[in-house]
């Protein structure tokens, strides 16, 4: 095993492993820490991978920004006064088991049939301009639309996040 694939593992594990302290802790603040964990994890990944607008991008936008939103939502909104938390019905336990073993499955077949982009997908990228310039030509000819549409939503998300944690009157 050549280094690279040996951080590129220790990466995965730490992503892995802050990924499910996000979804098993009861205070949200450390919820969202450790999903900032979980951010920086993957943006490091991505700048192992030579995708160094993507690794950039998730530090801004989603350590940064989205996170800082996540945080003042928890702040903000009035937690329920009950201490008892519902237990998950047999039905949702049963469905997620089975999601995650059809998303298992799809990324066994998915690695097995041939995997991510070889060595000569990346040099004709580096013949074309690199990374950054071919998702900006890409973001802003062909995904304009789209791009605008999630800008959109987000700010509807942030409106809708405010309304909901103003205090009632």
């Amino acid at each position: 095993m050549d280094g690279q694939f040996l951080i590129f593992l220790l990466l995965a594990l730490v992503a892995l492993a802050s990924a499910v302290m996000v979804v098993t802790r009861r205070n949200p603040v450390h919820a969202a820490l450790y999903l900032i964990v979980t951010f920086f994890a993957v943006a490091a990944i991505y700048v192992l991978l030579h995708a160094e607008f993507l690794g950039a991008v998730q530090v801004l936008v989603y350590a940064g920004g989205i996170m800082v939103l996540f945080l003042f939502v928890i702040m903000l909104v009035e937690r329920p006064a009950t201490g008892a938390t519902p237990r998950p019905r047999r039905v949702h336990v049963a469905s997620s088991a089975l999601m995650t073993a059809l998303v298992a499955g799809l990324l066994a077949w998915y690695f097995l049939a041939g995997g991510p982009a070889r060595a000569e997908d990346a040099s004709a990228l580096a013949g074309n301009g690199g990374n950054l310039e071919t998702v900006a030509v890409a973001m802003f000819r062909y995904y304009l639309l789209p791009f605008e549409a999630v800008s959109i939503l987000l700010l509807v998300a942030m409106v809708g996040a405010i309304v909901l944690a103003r205090p009632k009157a």
